[in-house]
């Protein structure tokens, strides 16, 4: 039955389309729901460090649910976001019921538009590589891709990656540098691949072209199927998913920092660069993306068979109670820089 944990992600859309069709508070129920009841109840439920044998590992890297957990919530996303479209339509700017309904799209843009978008990212299939995108075009964060396999992958817990949070480093300008500093970080891995290959950047085989265009078609359609009463709403819910991802990234790799060996060369990816949580309900929620550590130790291993590394520092509480602590800065450098200096003093 622990195959079936992951389906839990799929209370969100439900939660959602039911917000959109309420008044009042009660649209803000996804996110009570996500900011609130789960951190609650992750302080009462242990983590759980479990590991499958290799054994069960191989067959469940095989067993398409999984792969098909994803794909079906595509469609679902789709269908939810142009129900968006025809609900906001219809209520008026900067009531509550307004921001309710932008929130809760926010929300989904966040943990299924950008999330699975990055678990798709991952794959070696370029047609599923192909849903993911289209994933992250539905939360206008298409240049994601490039930046993240080829750049932060890569930097990772140096100085040279724009998402990896320095200690002391304040989560709002966080927002802001990793976000834009990603976003030219990855014209900058296009056009070098582009040029590797003896080709102008400015060919349409240059992705960030092919992004900018997709991105620019999507906010014309939208204007002119519903008009700028909607476009700006759908801006205001994709910029609440980037600030999502940007706090998840803040969380991930906050103050740790890999060491340089005596040819100046940074020290390979390990699981103590990454910030761990196996607290089980943010883990169903996220598909293990809070198994983080091994995420960037192997970043093509399959999300159902993330383990947990005792060398991997751990979270005190799992990612959704971890940003509400970082949204209080003061709470937040108070609990994490303490764990920081326990750290290097191990090290």
């Amino acid at each position: 039955m622990k195959k079936y944990q992951f389906t839990f992600i799929y209370l969100l859309p439900v939660l959602v389309f039911y917000s959109f069709n309420q008044t009042g508070w009660v649209t803000f129920l996804p996110i009570l729901f996500f900011f609130g009841a789960v951190p609650l109840l992750e302080l009462l439920i242990k983590p759980d460090n479990f590991n499958v044998n290799k054994e069960l590992a191989q067959k469940m890297k095989k067993d398409p649910f999984y792969d098909w957990l994803i794909y079906l919530i595509i469609p679902i996303h789709i269908v939810v976001l142009i129900y968006f479209f025809t609900r906001i339509e219809e209520t008026p700017f900067n009531t509550l019921d307004y921001w309710g309904k932008v929130a809760s799209m926010g929300l989904m843009c966040g943990v299924i538009g950008i999330n699975l978008g990055h678990e798709l990212g991952h794959r070696n299939n370029r047609f599923i590589q192909f849903l993911g995108e289209i994933l992250l075009l539905t939360s206008l964060d298409t240049h994601f891709l490039p930046y993240h396999n080829a750049g932060h992958h890569f930097n990772v817990a140096t100085p040279n990656d724009s998402a990896t949070a320095k200690k002391n480093e304040i989560l709002y300008f966080f927002w802001v540098t990793s976000h834009f500093g990603s976003y030219i970080e990855a014209w900058k891995i296009e056009n070098k691949r582009m040029k590797k290959n003896g080709k102008s950047i400015f060919l349409f085989n240059n992705r960030m072209i092919q992004y900018t265009l997709a991105n620019i078609l999507l906010l014309t359609a939208i204007y002119f199927a519903f008009g700028t009463h909607v476009l700006i709403s759908f801006a205001i819910a994709a910029i609440i998913g980037i600030l999502l991802l940007e706090t998840v990234n803040y969380i991930e790799h906050y103050g740790l920092l890999r060491k340089k060996n005596e040819n100046d060369r940074y020290e390979r990816v390990r699981h103590n660069h990454s910030w761990n949580s196996d607290h089980l309900l943010g883990r169903f929620l996220l598909f293990n993306l809070s198994r983080h550590s091994d995420h960037h130790y192997n970043g093509s291993k399959k999300y159902q068979i993330l383990e947990s590394v005792e060398t991997s520092p751990q979270m005190p509480t799992g990612y959704p109670g971890m940003m509400i602590l970082a949204i209080i800065q003061p709470l937040w450098f108070y609990v994490m820089n303490k764990k920081l200096n326990k750290i290097n003093n191990e090290q």
